[in-house]
């Protein structure tokens, strides 16, 4: 039976087990709400001779009422997700995980709560230490309805026939069964390493690496969800934060790590890390190198202290019959000792004011000792300091400041030149300063680190005004519903995924959030599409602090590609990586890559053909890869062909993701797109489990 379908069996068995449980919770509820209704029955009626009984009475019914609702209260507050694991164990025994325990009317249990001893192999046993198990799955649910399924395997050579495997769980079990003895060594290799960094002691830093394919993600996730078993009291409550590349890749996350509502997990993109967005948009690799090199926190805190568009450009106030003025000049001359000073400029309003009225007491001396008259300074302060006059000015001169107000005057290339000076050169200025221009497709991903730069730069806003700069809104993604304060920086640990992409500003931005936190940093720097490795580890340290422990961890097998596919991938890559950088891919189909000339007029028809191919051949989802600006085009391309497995992606976005097959069009493309050109490209020929298909009219991608 193929995966797809073998998973919607699973699917429609699990569902069915679900639906056991949500109708016994049914009866549940049912039997609470009537036990609070004979509850309030109790203690009415009784006459005032029978005082006592009656004081007994009314006891008997506040019991029974607290106990209804404390119970109907915990079955309304676990409800969503109920179920999310199962634990098939070597003796044939069943065991359901979920949010709290339930048994049936004849006391079988249907359910085990998450927090009994019972339930602790579904976050503590490993291939390693399987405690019995064979098969853990992970169960994913909305409401009643179970979505998806998908396994693990911890004791692939006791997988007994009939039981099915789905995920990457399969082939595990695929392997742990082959008859030859070096596939079992295979295994129990991965399952050894695997087990070695998901048991890592939780402080300082883990630092996985490993190349496409080596299950690096679903390690990491794994060992998140031990580390939130085995340390919940170091690390529930100040909670975890996992960052990834994107939205698909924080739904994987929801499927691996399932009992979050209990272990106070925040779960973010990228582009969601600042509280208040959810960018998704990627900008061209040239744009991205600027937004993302530490330049940009430079330019931003010149371009913040500059005077604002429409601040007025001088000063009058009348002080006993006497004129006093203050130009531009003057008024910039004020700007840069307030600046100076350090704090930031929503915190400086009070220093600016008495900075500018020590600016117009000046000029009072100056006039008073020309006509040879006194001057009382403190007087003069005082009373200047008190007019609504001077109060207004200096709301329009020293205004407060919004992260996305200062990119919007950043969009003035004559502004942005003057703060430029010295850190852009001309094409960047100009290509900066046209984007920040245009905010028709909204904040970029990029954008998001710069935004929150300035958000520490400028200081927080007065209380009494909310954000009127960042009118998207973007509730933390926490499925425990846990409300933190805005811009949370206590986590006690931090997740990274794809770590070897982020720029030093994004370092920076998560860095914040980590500032007493243990870390897992996930990457493999073969794949990475940031152009200057050096600067960006630069950033990573200062994110880490000098003096946490840290660790490494290499993993090399390759158990998604078949050898077929890896092989090609690898020769793209030929001089960009060592031999020891790239992972040794174990499992062979016999299905070679079709690398196909095509000329570039006859692209469309050549990409419609192969897509139906493949979808033909397989049942699983197929991937058509483009580059990142030929997104839309492909798509239309494929309007006619509509089938949700056929999914559409640009190089960028692909990363992280897997088909059962892919189509590649035009990689030559892909390679000029990017700064880090094969690389991207590498990553892109990685994404198939089965079946490649290449597209090209131009040879030159393929070293020969």
């Amino acid at each position: 039976m193929s995966e797809p379908r073998v998973r919607r069996a699973e699917i429609a068995i699990e569902q069915s087990h679900v639906d056991r449980v949500y109708t016994r919770l049914g009866e549940l509820r049912t039997q609470a709400e009537a036990m609070r209704s004979k509850g309030y029955e109790i203690g009415h009626g009784a006459g005032r001779e029978a005082i006592f009984e009656q004081a007994s009475m009314l006891f008997e019914r506040d019991m029974m009422v607290f106990h209804a609702n404390q119970t109907l209260q915990t079955l309304d507050a676990e409800y969503e997700g109920l179920v999310f694991g199962r634990l098939d164990h070597l003796d044939t025994e069943v065991d359901y995980v979920g949010r709290l325990g339930i048994r049936d009317a004849d006391f079988n249990n249907l359910v085990t709560d998450w927090r009994a001893p019972a339930a602790a192999p579904f976050y503590q046993a490993t291939a390693e230490e399987p405690m019995s198990v064979i098969r853990r799955r992970v169960i994913r649910s909305s409401g009643q309805n179970v979505l998806d399924v998908d396994d693990d395997v911890l004791m692939a050579d006791a997988v007994p026939d009939g039981m099915q495997i789905v995920g990457e769980g399969a082939l595990m079990a695929a392997l742990g069964r082959s008859r030859g003895e070096k596939m079992r060594d295979i295994v129990a290799t991965i399952q050894k390493e695997q087990d070695e960094i998901i048991r890592a002691p939780w402080r300082g830093i883990t630092e996985i690496t490993g190349g496409p394919g080596t299950g690096k993600t679903a390690v990491a996730l794994h060992r998140a969800a031990y580390l939130l078993y085995r340390y919940r009291r170091q690390l529930g409550g100040a909670g975890v934060l996992v960052v990834g590349p994107s939205g698909v890749f924080t739904s994987y996350i929801e499927r691996v790590l399932p009992s979050m509502g209990e272990t106070n997990v925040e779960l973010r993109a990228l582009g969601e890390v600042l509280d208040g967005l959810n960018a998704t948009r990627q900008d061209a690799a040239p744009l991205a190198a600027i937004k993302g090199s530490l330049r940009m926190r430079k330019l931003l805190l010149r371009s913040l202290r500059e005077t604002p568009p429409d601040a007025p450009t001088n000063m009058r106030m009348v002080y006993r019959g006497e004129v006093l003025k203050l130009d531009a000049k003057d008024l910039e001359k004020v700007r840069r000792r307030v600046h100076t000073a350090g704090a930031p400029p929503n915190r400086s309003r009070i220093r600016a004011a008495e900075m500018l009225l020590e600016a117009l007491a000046t000029r009072a001396d100056e006039h008073a000792k020309e006509d040879g008259k006194s001057f009382d300074k403190a007087e003069l302060i005082y009373e200047l300091g008190d007019r609504i006059e001077f109060h207004r000015f200096l709301v329009e001169w020293w205004p407060v400041l919004y992260p996305a107000q200062i990119l919007r005057w950043m969009s003035d290339e004559r502004r942005l030149a003057s703060a430029g000076k010295g850190l852009l050169n001309r094409g960047e200025i100009s290509l900066l300063a046209k984007d920040l221009g245009d905010r028709s497709r909204g904040w970029s991903v990029a954008d998001v680190a710069l935004l929150d730069e300035l958000r520490v730069l400028i200081g927080p806003e007065p209380k009494r005004r909310r954000r009127q700069e960042m009118v998207e809104v973007n509730p933390s993604r926490s499925s425990s519903g846990t409300h933190r304060a805005e811009h949370y920086d206590e986590y006690s640990h931090v997740v990274v995924d794809e770590s070897q992409d982020l720029s030093p500003m994004q370092w920076r931005m998560v860095g914040r959030r980590g500032k007493y936190a243990s870390w897992t940093v996930v990457g493999d720097p073969v794949q990475s599409s940031w152009p200057d490795p050096a600067e960006a580890a630069q950033a990573r340290d200062q994110a880490f602090g000098q003096s946490a422990a840290r660790r490494r961890y290499t993993l090399r097998t390759n158990y998604r590609n078949s050898k077929e596919i890896f092989d090609l991938a690898a020769k793209v890559v030929v001089g960009h990586a060592g031999e020891d950088d790239l992972p040794q891919a174990v499992r062979t189909t016999g299905l070679v890559p079709e690398v196909r000339a095509v000329e570039a007029t006859g692209m469309e028809a050549a990409v419609q053909a192969a897509s139906k191919e493949l979808m033909d051949t397989v049942e699983g989802t197929v991937g058509v890869i483009t580059a990142m600006d030929r997104v839309e085009e492909v798509e239309r391309w494929l309007a006619g062909q509509v089938d949700e497995r056929l999914k559409v992606v640009g190089s960028l976005d692909s990363k992280g993701l897997e088909y059962d097959a892919v189509v590649l069009v035009e990689p030559n493309d892909l390679i000029t797109e990017s700064t880090t050109g094969r690389r991207v490209l590498y990553v892109a020929l990685t994404r198939a489990t089965q079946q490649l298909t290449v597209l090209a009219s131009n040879p030159d991608w393929l070293p020969h």
